[in-house]
């Protein structure tokens, strides 16, 4: 009873509904009170009202009988302080639902979940500790001085849960802790980086700055600061930015900035500002060079795209594994993936 109930308020706020929305999507064909009885656990809806409501909320019936506990840390919407209510509840509970189907596919293959930070009880106090934190990191991780082809892929290899939702609201996207400290999450906004590749590499590693760096102490300006200079460290390292461009210069082109851009995946802007921070132009070039890119219209737009692949395939990859080995079964496969039988069948091949 507590579950379906649980399940029940997930799954109107993951659509966005009232209780009274939710009832005239049925056609009333209960009221609003008794959707609330049901939401309370003081009556247990049928198999038909089931059928009903799952056709009505987009979900499969046994969504409403699945156990898995997800519970979400503290939850901070960069930017939007008056981030509407409603729309925050939609996108908490639809990234609570991916991830209670990824995690209970990992718990079925007994695959751990549990990401060990590498940079705990590292201080950080300074931009030159953000360094040492991006150099253990991809020490940890055995990225070398590479560029990174694939943040996404990278992040969920290494046991951070990477959801993407469109939300027509402005965010770029949200880090939390599930289950206490053991399973790190990032949600990005798919609709905002759908053509800004660089952005959503930015942004997921800025996200696991706030998750994996010891910065929780400091005011929001300062802590948004170190997360970025996170990201662009790990984008692309100090001795690396160093020698591509041959130590400290006066200027730099638009041309050199665009090829380095689309070698390691940062912005330009992003270039020239972890220059700047290294010591490479000074503070007057920095501000010279912004004005510049503000006029000639580049600030949201640059002139030069990264073109790259920021997507993982890991959950599907897990789905298929599963099948394949009989662990689950078609209809338990069309379940995780949120899917109707029929559906499933249909999009993939099932040998």
């Amino acid at each position: 009873m507590k579950y379906i109930a649980e399940r029940l308020k997930s799954a109107r706020l993951m659509n966005g509904l009232s209780l009274q929305g939710l009832a005239d999507r049925i056609n009333n064909f209960v009221t609003k009170q008794a959707l609330s009885k049901y939401e309370q656990g003081q009556v247990v809806p049928d198999a038909e009202m089931i059928g009903i409501l799952a056709d009505a909320l987009h979900v499969r019936p046994d969504y409403f009988h699945t156990d898995t506990v997800i519970e979400f840390g503290e939850i901070e919407f960069r930017k939007l302080d008056s981030y509407p209510a409603k729309e925050k509840n939609r996108i908490v509970e639809i990234a609570k639902n991916k991830l209670s189907r990824y995690i209970e596919l990992e718990e079925i293959l007994g695959i751990e979940t549990k990401l060990h930070n590498p940079l705990d009880g590292m201080a950080i106090n300074s931009l030159r500790d953000i360094e040492k934190a991006a150099e253990a990191l991809r020490e940890a991780w055995g990225l070398g001085s590479d560029a990174v082809s694939n943040v996404i892929e990278l992040l969920e290899d290494h046991h951070v849960k990477v959801i993407e939702i469109d939300s027509e609201e402005s965010f770029d996207g949200f880090a939390t802790w599930v289950n206490g400290k053991d399973i790190p999450l990032i949600v990005l906004n798919k609709a905002i980086f759908e053509h800004k590749i660089d952005r959503k590499r930015f942004t997921a590693l800025h996200e696991l700055g706030h998750l994996l760096l010891d910065v929780n102490g400091y005011e929001d300006k300062q802590k948004e600061k170190f997360c970025h200079a996170f990201a662009s460290a790990i984008l692309i390292p100090e001795k690396t930015l160093r020698k591509e461009l041959g130590g400290k210069r006066n200027k730099l082109s638009m041309n050199e900035l665009g090829a380095i851009k689309q070698q390691y995946g940062i912005s330009m802007q992003a270039l020239v500002y972890r220059a700047k921070n290294l010591g490479l132009i000074s503070e007057n070039y920095l501000k010279q060079f912004y004005i510049v890119f503000n006029q000639l219209g580049f600030r949201v737009n640059e002139p030069v795209a990264y073109e790259g692949v920021e997507h993982s395939n890991r959950f599907s990859q897990l789905l298929f594994r599963a099948l394949a080995e009989e662990f689950i079964s078609i209809s338990k496969a069309a379940a995780l993936k949120n899917q109707k039988l029929a559906e499933f069948r249909k999009e993939n091949l099932v040998i």
